[in-house]
């Protein structure tokens, strides 16, 4: 409140902006909850509770045994979590999602098993097992945090949803493992809702063929074909396909509404969000078309490296075309959108110059905020620099400090009267690269920046530079905070000096008519892939890599 006050009275004096950057919101006591212990045993408790309330619930035969066996089966739950997703384990949210989304199928599976022991709706006892929602857990888990869950989910629900009928009954258990298992095997990665639907209908199979192994449709005589009840047979057959595919469209409808609560992107929302008729991107190409198509290359570059060692290449795509957004606010004083008749740099000081280039990452955070973009793209815009230095402005800053010492001393100035020069003036602000898709685009926008400045561009001299960037952000420590390991990044490296060796081929000079001779044209006399090629830069412009 007092700053409020302060802010005032330095506004009315002239000494402060009215204008207030954004910034992301840190709720401290949202982030005691999502890691604190004693949410993570209120959930455990209450998974408890709802398991206690669905085998008491309704009539069946031993119920304490089978809750102290559910008790038993939630303890290998929280264990095998624990040892196999400790990452999932840590976060309140993800135990949130996980066991709320089982109980939720347990739940209907049981309402399901009540209502065809009471013959309502048309419903008979042995329609219960056929229209049951196996595969309900196991997709939503499989397309939201990945196969391992999807599997996890999928074994776990089975041993509580046969408990559900009294006795444990082995049939029931092996087609709800197989349908999940199927479910999850059909959504390794899923970029179209279509696939989903998809997904369905190879549940559904699967469990159309468990229940005919093991009688759960019919009876059929198979001997004499014309004693069997052929419209039953059809009912409970479209009862079991009809089970997956409605299972599969449930989940595509839920997916949206669990992705808001629990802040989790999907492969579909990330498809969702590459369109290129973005406010942001659209701004891009009319005020900043060098950076946008630095962008589009960069994406190119990101998915191919995110693709071979199995990262989420779908997000280092749509990640790139957004890290470079803060550029809009000063697109003139980056090189790839700089006039030809004018450098704006040699007007301003090397740390004036350092100080515009570093902005950018908070102006990107600032526009990212402002059209709500997803906190992953923030955060890959705030990571994509790192810490490191913007060696360029750096250098000339070293060179003109010398430049001052040396005429100094022809003037017998005192060396506190030369300001220094402090590295910290010229790094950004960081954080480094915290994930993998993370550190991928941002060594992608370094190699693309630093590959514009090849002059006869070599497969040799694109291996040199790919290796040498990737190096140097080694030595800088730029790569400590993410998981990438050094063979992944060999493979890395691979993959952009594969995707720049294409991007970067010499082309077939076109006869002019009446010539009969085609020859390459030295690389010096073609285009070069700069949206500012074929028109000399200022002699002054900083390389591209300095931003």
């Amino acid at each position: 409140m007092f700053d409020f006050f302060k802010r005032g009275r330095l506004i009315r004096r002239g000494l402060a902006s009215r204008k207030m950057r954004r910034r992301r919101a840190r709720s401290e006591l949202s982030r005691n909850l999502e890691y604190s212990p004693f949410v993570k045993v209120v959930i455990f408790a209450v998974f408890a509770g709802g398991l206690a309330f669905l085998v008491f619930g309704g009539q069946q035969p031993e119920p304490t045994k089978n809750f102290i066996i559910a008790l038993l089966v939630l303890a290998t739950a929280i264990t095998q979590l624990w040892i196999n997703q400790p990452k999932s384990f840590s976060r309140s949210s993800r135990i949130l999602l996980i066991f709320s989304v089982i109980l939720l199928q347990l739940a209907v599976t049981k309402l399901l098993l009540v209502l065809c022991n009471s013959g309502s709706y048309r419903l008979r006892p042995e329609m219960a097992g056929l229209i049951t929602p196996y595969a309900f857990a196991p997709l939503v888990l499989s397309v939201l945090l990945g196969r391992h869950h999807g599997l996890y989910a999928a074994f776990f629900v089975s041993l509580w949803s046969s408990m559900l009928f009294g006795p444990i009954d082995a049939p029931l258990l092996i087609t709800s493992l197989i349908s999940g298992f199927t479910a999850v095997s059909l959504t390794l990665q899923v970029r179209r809702r279509g696939q989903l639907v998809r997904a369905g209908f190879g549940v559904g199979l699967a469990i159309w063929l468990l229940s005919l192994t093991f009688g759960l449709i019919g009876p059929i005589n198979w001997f004499y074909p014309t004693a069997n009840d052929w419209g039953m047979i059809g009912l409970q057959s479209a009862l079991a396909v009809g089970n997956g595919i409605l299972t599969a469209t449930l989940v595509g409808g839920a997916l949206p509404i669990l992705e808001n609560l629990f802040q989790i992107t999907t492969d579909i929302s990330w498809l969702e969000a590459s369109d290129l008729n973005h406010p942001l991107l659209r701004r891009m190409t009319i005020e900043a078309p060098g950076t946008y198509h630095h962008s589009l290359v960069v994406a190119n570059l990101a998915e191919a490296a995110a693709e071979a060692i199995g990262a989420n290449a779908t997000l280092c795509r749509v990640c790139s075309y957004f890290h470079d957004v803060g550029k809009l606010v000063k697109p003139e004083y980056f090189t790839e959108n700089m006039s030809f008749e004018r450098n704006p740099h040699d007007d301003l000081a090397p740390t004036m110059s350092a100080l515009i280039i570093i902005a950018h990452v908070k102006e990107g955070v600032d526009l990212a905020l402002k059209y709500k973009l997803n906190q992953r793209m923030i955060d890959i815009i705030q990571e994509h620099h790192g810490t490191s230095l913007v060696r360029y402005f750096y250098q000339r800053a070293l060179q003109q400090h010398e430049d001052a010492r040396a005429g100094g001393k022809i003037m017998k100035l005192r060396e506190d009267d030369i300001p220094q020069v402090k590295e910290e003036s010229f790094r950004y602000s960081g954080p480094k690269p915290q994930t993998k898709e993370s550190a991928i685009v941002s060594l992608a926008d370094t190699v693309e920046s630093a590959s514009r400045s090849l002059e006869k561009p070599t497969p040799q001299k694109i291996e040199t530079l790919v290796n040498e960037l990737i190096e140097e952000r080694i030595s800088d420590r730029q790569l400590d905070d993410c998981d990438l390991t050094l063979g992944e990044l060999k493979v890395i490296a691979e993959r952009f000096r594969f995707t720049l060796l294409m991007m970067l081929h010499s082309r077939i000079a076109y006869p002019k008519p009446g010539q009969k001779t085609t020859t390459i044209i030295p690389r010096e006399e073609t285009l070069r892939p700069d949206v500012m090629a074929g028109t000399r830069k200022p002699e002054t412009a900083p390389p591209i890599s300095a931003a």
